[in-house]
């Protein structure tokens, strides 16, 4: 008699994982199918998904059933697909959709760049000149305009879920105002000035992002007189005097970005002032399947890298800041307390 042994756990779980791009692809297909939006809070056929979505229905049910496994919908024992806590999150109107980061981090580009990575390893060095013949934002707003499109969704997105817990976790007791440095569309900043009645505030980045801030800290917004745009760039220049600097997520670029941008502030701070900085971690975070994809797709792009949080305190101790605390902001980010050495 002949008796077959059953898989390692270990073996399984590597053949899983390099199908990843299976999953991946599952994914961005069932987003652009408009699956989840399509299926509601009753379980359905599969014909009946195909017909409103005008796909095939038995190739339609090996991609649920692909993501099923995965918990990305759940096929029931009737044959009727359902949605799980994950497939929700897929739907355009989720309150906390992940839809367009779905699909940024699968747009065609990086399809191109993620064989790349053997050499971007080896070099150190992004790969995106070599395969575009051009830096990676040049070539996004002049080659990729609906990639860039993306992209400009997923990172509102993602930082208006991130803004109310920043806001939410900042102790503001004696802070009169606040600088948001390179704070993009300036989410964070109105999420404070709403939370904060009596706050001020000051939103750098550069002339076309400030341009396109968030409606409640425009002209006719309801937190208008309270903002100020300093059009600029903070590797340059930070022309801004308050008693709470706040920089969230722009300090991965490179280590002379981040040199020149903390340097900048202690140039202008004041002693005392208050520094918090806000990074998603390569170390000591529940995220780290996810931060240390991000830090590798840095990587391919643009050269950059996340930190870890021992890397993360050289810089600003380099920088002369003192570091005070180091607390979680969600699962995904951490905020570090400093302030400015009288």
């Amino acid at each position: 008699m002949t008796t077959v042994s059953p898989t390692p756990q270990s073996a399984m779980r590597l053949r899983e994982l390099v199908f990843g791009a299976a999953c991946t692809a599952s994914v961005r297909a069932a987003v652009r199918l408009g699956v989840a939006d399509v299926l509601g809070d009753t379980p359905a056929g599969v014909e009946e998904l195909a017909a409103a979505l005008r796909t095939e229905a038995r190739p339609l049910q090996r991609l649920l059933r692909a993501l099923s496994c995965y918990g990305i919908f759940e096929e029931r024992d009737d044959g009727t697909v359902a949605h799980t806590e994950m497939s929700r999150l897929l739907r355009e109107d989720a309150p906390d959709s992940l839809r367009d980061i779905a699909l940024w981090c699968t747009e065609p580009w990086t399809w191109e760049a993620w064989p790349r990575l053997e050499e971007a390893v080896r070099s150190g060095h992004s790969v995106f000149d070599d395969l575009y013949g051009k830096g990676f934002f040049d070539y996004l707003h002049q080659d990729a305009r609906e990639s860039a499109k993306v992209f400009d969704r997923a990172m509102t997105a993602s930082s208006k879920q991130s803004a109310h817990d920043v806001a939410e976790l900042l102790d503001l007791t004696g802070v009169a105002s606040v600088a948001d440095i390179g704070g993009g569309q300036g989410h964070v900043l109105a999420s404070l000035l709403e939370k904060h009645p009596d706050l001020e505030g000051s939103l750098l980045d550069l002339p076309k992002v400030v341009a396109n801030a968030d409606p409640r800290l425009r002209d006719g917004g309801p937190l208008a007189s309270r903002v100020r745009f300093v059009p600029g760039d903070c590797r340059d220049e930070i022309p801004v005097r308050a008693d709470l600097y706040i920089i969230k997520n722009i300090l991965e670029w490179d280590d002379d970005s981040t040199r020149r941008t903390l340097g900048n502030i202690l140039e202008v701070a004041r002693p005392g002032a208050r520094v918090v900085i806000i990074e998603n971690l390569v170390d000591d975070s529940p995220s780290m399947k996810f931060t240390t994809s991000m830090d590798l797709l840095l990587l391919l792009n643009v050269g950059g890298a996340k930190h870890t949080k021992e890397s993360l305190i050289g810089r600003m101790a380099e920088a002369g800041l003192r570091v005070h605390d180091i607390m979680p902001v969600n699962a995904y980010l951490h905020a570090f307390e400093c302030s400015v050495p009288g």
